[in-house]
């Protein structure tokens, strides 16, 4: 390989001459040249755009894909095919992935059954939000990510190039002004030795020619100068302009923020519906089983979970739990012992078919033992308890507490 060693030699002298001069200027030693105020301010404005954007930038993606290192294996996917320069394939999300699990599970446990009808209805709809989820995804990483991304990786790297070099010609500039101010110094020494050594001729004629060698150098040195001044002067030209473009970057960002507000906006809308039509869906396939269903669940007093009621045959004048805190006489009681329940007729009309949502143990031998979500018959005599009915479940018949019951027809 051939090797052009005068560069390589040259290379590494300016290396070291410039971290000489750096070094210096950071131990006081050497003066350094300040760049002028506006140019400052507009390098601590990109500095502070560079850092929030490479934050947003992060934290969106974290946003749009929580766990990128999954079993799937996607930020390495992405990173290929980013490197190959093609397109990245749609992949499927987490929704539609869980859609087509319920669909496929309906097919085993029955199209024709309940569950298996639901879970139809509610994979269908999980697939539509996971739809909706990959298009956001899609739209806001082109719309927004991209453009972050283009700015970090584009934009920055040439700024970030030209600031190095800028910098490179500020330490160029600084080591000639250096070299000038040496040169003249040992210019000025040289000129003064004669009026201390005239009575010596030789001496006279050496630093008469030591001052002429002095002011060759130092007019070497101010020409270099006057180089440095002049590349110092263009490069930071060609980096200010680029640092002022950082308005330009921010009036880009501020349209793809727009746009990608806008994205969250339709895939929320988009999902909000979803879930309302499929609440409605559900509902209208329902109610002819179990009409009041949502109703039930919607009323708080009936789906939090309630303590079992202590009977009021057990404890005579305390209504149980959960119930109205009033009652009435019970059904022909005999104050001495339990209510016979057995001995009730059930009437020739008022009976209906109620859901037990809640497991119930009877504390006698007048209540009914329930189990959640069997279906009884429950009606109601004259004169008894507003909360308590009768239920029956085949030849049983029992007292039944009215808050753990759905009434269906």
């Amino acid at each position: 390989m051939d090797f052009n060693l005068k560069k390589l030699t040259s290379d590494a002298g300016v290396f070291f001459t410039r971290a000489v001069q750096f070094t210096e200027e950071r131990l006081g030693s050497a003066e350094k040249t300040e760049l002028d105020a506006h140019l400052e301010n507009l390098i601590a404005r990109a500095d502070c755009t560079k850092n929030w954007t490479e934050k947003i930038f992060r934290q969106t993606e974290v946003l749009l894909q929580p766990n990128p290192i999954d079993h799937t294996g996607a930020r390495i996917e992405e990173f290929f095919y980013e490197k190959l320069d093609k397109k990245i394939p749609s992949r499927t999300t987490n929704g539609e992935l869980l859609g087509q699990y319920m669909l496929d599970a309906a097919k085993d446990f029955g199209p024709g059954t309940p569950y298996g009808s639901t879970l139809i209805t509610v994979g269908e709809y999980q697939s539509r939000l996971g739809g909706a989820e990959r298009e956001f995804l899609q739209t806001s990483a082109i719309n927004f990510l991209t453009p972050l991304r283009n700015f970090l990786e584009g934009d920055w790297r040439t700024i970030s190039k030209e600031r190095r070099l800028l910098e490179n010609r500020r330490l160029d500039l600084d080591i000639c002004k250096a070299r000038v101010k040496k040169a003249k110094q040992a210019e000025a020494k040289a000129a003064a030795e004669p009026d201390f050594q005239e009575t010596r001729p030789r001496n006279y004629v050496l630093s008469a020619s030591a001052s002429a060698l002095w002011s060759e150098e130092v007019d070497k040195a101010e020409q270099e100068l006057r180089v440095a001044q002049t590349e110092f002067d263009r490069q930071a030209e060609v980096t200010r302009l680029l640092l002022e473009g950082i308005s330009s970057t921010h009036v880009n960002h501020l349209r793809c923020l727009h746009e990608f507000v806008e994205a969250q906006a339709t895939y929320y809308a988009q999902c909000h519906q979803y879930m309302q039509d499929l609440q409605k869906e559900l509902s209208s396939a329902n109610s002819d089983t179990y009409p009041n269903s949502f109703a039930s669940n919607a009323n708080p007093s009936t789906s939090a979970t309630c303590p079992s009621p202590v009977s009021s045959a057990t404890l005579p004048g305390v209504s149980p739990p959960c119930l109205a805190s009033t009652s009435t006489p019970g059904i022909a009681r005999d104050p001495s012992g339990p209510l016979k329940i057995l001995d009730v007729q059930q009437p020739s009309t008022g009976h209906r078919k109620a859901k037990v949502l809640y497991d119930y143990d009877a504390h006698d031998t007048s209540e009914l033992s329930l189990l959640a979500d069997e279906l009884i018959t429950v009606y109601t005599v004259p004169g008894m308890d507003p909360d308590w009915l009768v239920g029956e479940r085949g030849n049983q018949k029992g007292k039944v507490p009215v808050t753990y019951l759905e009434l269906l027809s």
